[in-house]
């Protein structure tokens, strides 16, 4: 009864290492082609439209479930569908330098199913005086 009870237990322990072992293994990864965007000069007033590339190097669909900006005065469109293995996806972001005045150095933060998720992405520019009509 007792050699019974070890082999059952045996079986489910194997069971549940495979499982912990396809789990770490099955996984997406975004790998960014510019995580720091730096777009240079510009003039207060401007609306500076720019995207993110990223590609899954994993092996499971990526899905992005949120991003997160420190102000109103940037706006971010994600994909709506899952990121295959192998395909790219593209983050875009519409950023108004109403307000903002000097140098910007700004964060947009993606929260997904990644393994290597939240990612933060940055962007800088410096903020001129508005051009004078």
């Amino acid at each position: 009864m007792r050699m019974v009870f070890s082999w059952k237990r045996s079986i489910l322990i194997s069971i549940l290492l495979a499982l912990c072992g396809y789990m770490t293994v099955a996984q997406s990864v975004m790998a960014f082609d510019k995580p720091t965007q730096h777009l240079g000069f510009v003039h207060q007033g401007d609306t500076l439209n720019f995207q993110y590339q990223f590609t899954n190097t994993g092996n499971q669909p990526i899905i992005i479930s949120d991003t997160k900006v420190e102000c109103g005065c940037t706006v971010v469109d994600k994909p709506s569908e899952p990121i295959l293995p192998g395909k790219q996806g593209i983050i875009k972001v519409t950023f108004h330098t109403n307000s903002a005045i000097d140098r910007q150095d700004r964060t947009v933060t993606v929260l997904s199913n990644a393994s290597n998720s939240p990612t933060v992405l940055r962007f800088k520019c410096i903020v001129l005086r508005a051009k004078k009509s």
